[in-house]
Parts: structure tokens; C-alpha cells; sequence
């Protein structure tokens, strides 16, 4: 990914005012996979005055332009990543929420595989995985 979330947004002709640039930057700043209230609060942080209203109506206009990704863990929060990411799957730790981004190259072939075997060109996928951590033995 070589342009940022701003630069993506003018290209598709959204007005970017100056606090949607302020979320722009907090998103595209985002290591994790922020929910509405997260990008509150950062987005706050640079400027006292942005709303909760202003994030929400930005997070959707982002989304539906094709900026964003909406995530959805089975946790009832709505969590948002950069759509043009690289390609990865989520492991989800079901105590902490932790979300794990990770590449299995096994995992990729083996989705090609199952889908050619059933007559189908895999176009994309998504990989959610649920657990706990395991207890260690001594």
C-alpha cells in the first residue's frame, strides 16, 4: 500500500475536511482494529472539538466509498481496518478480544484448493478464527 487513506479519499472526490483528515490519520495510524469509540477518542485527542457524530458519519461515508473495512468479532462492536491492507486472517482471543492478524501460506493453498476441487476461481476470502489460550503445562 503506497498512498495513504486521505489520498484515497480525494481521488474518489470526498471532501475532506479538516477533522475527517484528523480520522484519516488516526485510522491509517492504527496498528489494531479500532471501534468508533477508539477512533473517538484518538481523534480527540488532536482536536477537542471533533463529535462522536462527526466519527460515526465519517467511518461510514469511508466505508462505503470502499476506505474501509468493517470488522465484526462477534463481540457487538463494529471494528474498522484499512481496506487496502495486505491480505491477512484474524485469530481472536474469546477472553481478552485480542484480535491477531496473521499469513499461513498452508491456509492459502489449501483455500485455492478447496475451491477449485468445487468448481470455483477463489476471488477473495475472509479467515476469522475463534479461541482461548491454551494453559500451559508445567
Amino acid at each position: 500500500m503506497s498512498d495513504t487513506i486521505i489520498s484515497r479519499c480525494e481521488a474518489k472526490g470526498l471532501r475532506m475536511t479538516e477533522q475527517r483528515r484528523i480520522i484519516a490519520g488516526v485510522l491509517q495510524q492504527s496498528a489494531d482494529h479500532p471501534d468508533v469509540e477508539e477512533l473517538y477518542a484518538r481523534a480527540l485527542a488532536q482536536d477537542p472539538g471533533i463529535s462522536i457524530a462527526t466519527v460515526y458519519r465519517t467511518v461510514k461515508l469511508f466505508e462505503e466509498a470502499g476506505i474501509l473495512d468493517k470488522l465484526e468479532f462477534g463481540d457487538g462492536r463494529a471494528r474498522y481496518e484499512d481496506a487496502e491492507r495486505e491480505h491477512h486472517d484474524h485469530l481472536i482471543d474469546m477472553n481478552s478480544g485480542e484480535v491477531i492478524e496473521f499469513v499461513d501460506a498452508e491456509i492459502e493453498a489449501l483455500q485455492e484448493k478447496i475451491a477449485a476441487k468445487l468448481g470455483y476461481k477463489l476471488k477473495g476470502h475472509k479467515l476469522e478464527l475463534y479461541g482461548v489460550p491454551m494453559k500451559k503445562v508445567k
